[in-house]
């Protein structure tokens, strides 16, 4: 059996070797390594995909959104809604601009934003909203733009972990991080759509947030040399764009072989009360970017590191949420109460999960965990 890794980007690699490596090559060999024609043929297959009139790439899913935000044209104080559970970069953007976040806590069972709490966080000040789709799964967007057209907010979804996640809207459906004002997502090697090194994008069907974002991506300008806001430097460059576009052909099959991944355990873990697997809400297909045990009268620091202990990575996504992160004690977030994301912050566990797994290494897994329950029943 191979060695078992959260996810396991060299096996992916060597199915798509011959096209990476031949895309690679034509990049080098073109010698156009930014904005090249790799670029501009990613983003509008982007937009075929995600049936969206703009997908604006960038350098990294962070920078992503801290260009929604700043074309929003938000200023120093507003407040922007957002969760407490999810990595730091959602928040970290936030302070960044001189907003101020304001935490709702999150669903038990989905782990987005409750939207039953976000109405009694509004004030005169909120701007904007942030939904998370975390793990792969999206926010119940429905309510939240429901909520966002009768106060007048925008929101931007933080798709970084949902990318191809199909929404079912009363009227269709559609991808995940098209239905807001604006969606951002993140390339990083382990997404689900991945580069190989950092890369990010932005979707709009706005087109006059679409043309601010895309000069702000680019020092501001509206023409080489002559800036018309303050910007910032962004960009995908086109080694990044040709590995993704090969990727992107690929999307639904790493999906689907995602998803049947997340079959076996759910099949699997069934027989345990303990262990609750993931809710795959009725409004979404869930793409599991991760695989997320809620353990319930189970040591779940324990059982990582008696998994650790049999070569059996798994993760806590994530430990300290960001209302109790040091960096944000200015905005004496620590006090506020969210009760869920504290409760989950201490139970949750994430097995790996990726495209190329293999059911003997299920297998070990699924039996690692159940080793731990018969050793602690």
């Amino acid at each position: 059996m191979k060695d078992i890794q959260m996810v396991d980007l060299k096996s992916q690699y060597q199915k798509i070797k011959p096209a990476v490596d031949k895309a690679i090559n034509e990049v080098i060999e073109s010698a156009q390594f930014i904005n090249g024609p790799e670029v501009k043929a990613f983003q509008s297959e982007m937009e075929a995909y995600l049936v969206v009139k703009h997908v604006i790439p960038c350098a990294n899913g962070t920078d992503a959104l801290q260009i929604a935000l700043m074309a929003l044209g938000l200023k120093p104080g507003d407040e922007v809604i957002t969760t407490s559970f999810t990595f730091i970069a959602t928040v970290e953007v936030i302070a960044l601009l001189g907003l101020k976040p304001i935490f709702v806590d999150v669903d038990k069972d989905t782990f987005c934003i409750d939207t039953s709490k976000i109405e009694e966080a509004i004030t005169n000040k909120t701007k904007a909203i942030v939904p998370v789709h975390l793990y792969g799964q999206a926010a119940n967007m429905e309510e939240i733009l429901s909520v966002a057209k009768k106060h007048n907010i925008a929101v931007v979804e933080d798709n970084a972990q949902a990318i191809g996640s199909d929404y079912h809207c009363a009227d269709g459906n559609q991808k995940a991080g098209t239905l807001g004002d604006v969606g951002c997502t993140s390339f990083f090697p382990s997404k689900n759509l991945g580069c190989y090194g950092d890369g990010g994008a932005i979707f709009t069907n706005n087109d006059e947030l679409a043309a601010k974002m895309r000069m702000i991506v680019n020092h501001g300008q509206s023409k080489r040399y002559y800036h018309d806001m303050v910007g910032v430097n962004s960009r995908l460059d086109s080694i990044q764009a040709a590995v993704l576009r090969i990727k992107l052909r690929e999307l639904d099959n790493y999906i689907n072989a995602r998803r049947k991944v997340a079959d076996y355990y759910d099949n699997f873990f069934a027989q345990f009360d303990g262990i609750k697997t993931p809710v795959r809400g009725s409004q979404s297909r869930h793409v599991f970017h991760q695989y997320t045990l809620t353990l319930e009268g189970i040591d779940r620091d324990a059982l990582n590191q008696f998994l650790a202990e049999k070569g059996i990575p798994s993760m806590i996504y994530y430990p300290v949420p960001a209302h109790k992160q040091k960096m944000f004690s200015a905005f004496g977030s620590a006090e506020t109460h969210l009760p869920v994301t504290d409760w989950l912050g201490e139970r949750v566990l994430s097995l790996p999960i990726h495209t190329e797994m293999e059911e003997e290494q299920l297998a070990h897994i699924c039996n690692g965990v159940a080793d731990f329950m018969k050793v602690n029943a």
